[in-house]
């Protein structure tokens, strides 16, 4: 049993960390670079590392390094050399076993939790493209080029000690389903969680049926969902997802705030709901795994550890 199998048998539902980027732009940092928060790889370390350890101490039971934008072409493209680039990626897992340890240290052996588990990150090739095509999945690459922009990414990232990884914000099923052959190739765990342009389609036009049909099967495929999505349409996303998998469902959505480009500033969610008070639906819809992506913040996190501790608590009895 993968330690993921230990963790959702233990805690039934799982709480994961929020985002790495828009937190690290909300403490003073410029993330406005095609490397995004990775820049801070370098620059900066020790703030990813505090982020992480928030996300912990905030109740995170997965929390998920910092390696989103670190692909190697990325790093190549803004001038590291290929060893460079291949240490950084490694530093990124490392910072969230470090932060684990410390956190474990201060609090987390007396805090009665389970040992949370250290994820690595894969982002999609849009990401690399820093154009906004992990939102619309513009773009088409071979078998051949898919693998040739993720697998050394992988390898790098479990040697360095990921003990799960988390397939993310993917636009295209071609896309995912080559990662996810890679990851099964390398007998590592991992979620795929895709970013939505509907509640029934992933931002390239699939339908959640046919997501599902062509994932089917995967021994390491712990969990399929949704995240960096706005979070109106996340509840029938989850059911959508419930009705014909019985994987685990995780759901991640963005805070629900609207980025106003002409005034450079963020607005509340067009529908007036915040965050916080979507926590409930989505458990009732059927998500076993909930976090953050934009824009949420470890209060956040907090709020859904709460949300979820008091609802396994109520039906403790019937288990």
């Amino acid at each position: 049993m993968s330690r993921f199998d230990e963790l959702i048998k233990t805690k039934k539902r799982l709480v994961m960390d929020g985002p790495m980027g828009t937190e690290l732009e909300t403490r003073g940092y410029d993330v406005n670079d095609a490397l995004w928060s990775a820049k801070f790889l370098r620059e900066d370390p020790g703030a990813i590392e505090q982020i992480h350890y928030d996300y912990f101490a905030a109740g995170a039971d997965i929390v998920t390094c910092a390696s989103y934008q670190a692909s190697i072409p990325g790093f190549l493209k803004a001038g590291y050399s290929e060893v460079d680039a291949e240490e950084l990626i490694a530093l990124s897992m490392k910072l969230v076993l470090e932060a684990r340890e410390r956190w474990w240290n201060d609090s987390g052996r007396e805090s009665g939790r389970p040992y949370p588990l250290a994820a690595g990150d894969i982002g999609p090739y849009g990401a690399y493209l820093a154009d906004g095509s992990e939102y619309t999945g513009a773009y088409e690459l071979t078998e051949q080029q898919y693998r040739d922009f993720h697998l050394r990414r992988m390898q790098i990232l479990k040697d360095a000690g990921a003990e799960i990884f988390a397939v993310e914000t993917m636009p295209r099923l071609d896309e995912a389903v080559s990662c996810a052959r890679m990851l099964e190739d390398l007998d590592a765990d991992y979620w795929i969680s895709f970013s939505f342009r509907n509640e029934n389609e992933i931002s390239e036009g699939t339908d959640i049926k046919t997501v599902v049909e062509a994932l089917k099967d995967l021994p390491h495929l712990k969990a399929l969902g949704v995240n960096c999505t706005p979070p109106e349409i996340v509840e029938k996303i989850i059911e959508g997802y419930r009705s014909c998998t019985d994987l685990p469902i995780c759901a991640y959505p963005n805070s629900g705030e609207i980025y106003d480009g002409i005034t450079k500033t963020w607005h509340g969610a067009p529908d007036g709901i915040c965050f916080s008070d979507r926590i409930q639906k989505w458990i009732d819809a059927g998500a076993s795994l909930i976090g953050g992506c934009c824009r949420t913040r470890p209060d956040d996190i907090k709020a859904v550890a709460s949300r979820m501790h008091k609802k396994v608590r109520v039906r403790g009895a019937d288990r």
